[in-house]
């Protein structure tokens, strides 16, 4: 099979490129594929298709750019050149830009390449149904807001003109079907990255560090974290380090700059900027826990994903996407009402002070991660492509 990936890919800054790199690492390894081409935003000679495992040949074609209005022609004329036997869209609503008439008309391209005779799948990673659009930083406007759901309920319908649309959550798939009437949707999990062998639990010497993973600014507010962990040196007398992994959200640029400048007088505050691929497993080593500090979810959440693969208990909201992964694929952690400093505080400090607790939740999340392995969810794609999945949200978790 030759199979190309529509995606943003590193060492782009768009969204989904991390996960596309690691779908690319287990597709090229399955034998089924022969040829993998990456329709993306990089051009072929910086794409970081160096993997130290053998598998298929690599073509990498740059064929659209973050906020074009010509990428839905570009990409068909990629499609059209490369005649690849299946083509994946790894997307979410915002993928081909942060300029409204841009991003929608990029999510017009699955159609298209459907219309070219190309089996189409589609990952979608959010709805717009589940997006809380003040929240994610769209807008607060009343009007706005009306305005933004019946265009994403109309760019919707388009991405559903796909062959298949793959979900990460059932919740999805349930809202899909009942909304739309869709009957070509399939759940297929997140997964996980990486799976290192088992940790051994055990926190480094020093200052027990507490870290957040992310793009801030819109949803994600680092603030509520910083004032928690403050509470918690006081009430425990602990050593905690804050690291804040990450970078702005592209909505709201210069937003950890100015937290930065307003907390500067907080010691043991580290704000590492964008963390490379190859430094991901350390910082995730070398802390204790992973703090969440969310206001609303846009969708399956990597960073919890990756959290598991390391051994790590985690502090996060009792908000809807992540309360899902928590029933449906096994992970564990202490919640706090999203609202409530103080319940954070509490959150964070049953974890500092119970290490075996932390230790129990840690140990949870590595087996949830384990049984999801990037492997096994790329198979579950290739099953699409040769029609051989089941399309019910109950049976294609067993599908691999």
């Amino acid at each position: 099979m030759k199979l190309a990936i529509v995606t943003a890919y590193p060492p782009s800054k768009v969204t989904l490129n991390e996960y596309a790199y690691h779908l690319v690492k287990h597709f090229r390894q399955n034998q089924e594929v022969t040829e993998l081409v990456l329709l993306t935003d990089v051009i072929p000679d910086q794409a970081d298709i160096t993997f130290e495992e053998d598998g298929c040949e690599i073509t990498v074609k740059q064929c659209w750019k973050f906020n074009s209005l010509k990428n839905v022609f570009s990409i068909a004329k990629a499609v059209r050149a490369t005649q690849p036997d299946a083509v994946l869209y790894n997307l979410q609503f915002m993928k081909f830009g942060d300029k409204k008439v841009a991003a929608a008309l990029g999510l017009f391209s699955p159609w298209v390449s459907k219309m070219m005779g190309v089996k189409t799948t589609v990952l979608l990673h959010n709805i717009m149904e589940t997006v809380d659009l003040d929240s994610a930083g769209f807008t607060s406007n009343k009007l706005k807001i009306k305005a933004y759901n019946f265009i994403g309920e109309m760019l919707t319908r388009v991405v559903l003109k796909a062959d298949t649309v793959a979900l990460t959550i059932s919740k999805y798939v349930d809202i899909l079907e009942e909304k739309y009437n869709a009957k070509n949707c399939v759940l297929i999990p997140h997964g996980t990255f990486e799976i290192p062998e088992e940790p051994s639990y055990d926190v480094a010497p020093g200052p027990l560090k507490i870290m957040t993973f992310g793009k801030f600014g819109t949803y994600k507010k680092v603030e509520i974290l910083i004032e928690a962990v403050q509470i918690v040196r006081e009430q425990t007398g602990r050593d905690l380090e804050i690291v804040i992994a990450g970078t702005d959200s592209p909505n709201t640029p210069g937003y950890l700059a100015e937290v930065q400048e307003v907390y500067k007088n907080v010691p043991n505050l580290t704000f590492t900027g964008y963390v490379e691929e190859e430094d991901v497993p350390v910082i995730f080593s070398e802390s204790a826990m992973v703090v969440f500090p969310y206001t609303s979810t846009t969708g399956s959440s990597g960073v919890l994903h990756q959290a598991g693969s390391y051994g790590k208990a985690v502090v996060m909201p009792d908000l809807g996407d992540l309360g899902i992964l928590v029933k449906e694929e096994g992970y564990r952690g202490e919640f706090f009402n999203p609202e409530s400093m103080h319940s954070l505080a509490t959150g964070i400090q049953t974890l500092v002070t119970n290490e075996a607790y932390r230790t129990e939740i840690a140990k949870a999340n590595y087996q949830a991660a384990t049984a999801l392995p990037m492997s096994r969810i790329a198979q579950m794609y290739i099953d699409v492509f040769n029609g051989t999945s089941r399309r019910t949200k109950n049976t294609t978790l067993m599908a691999a």
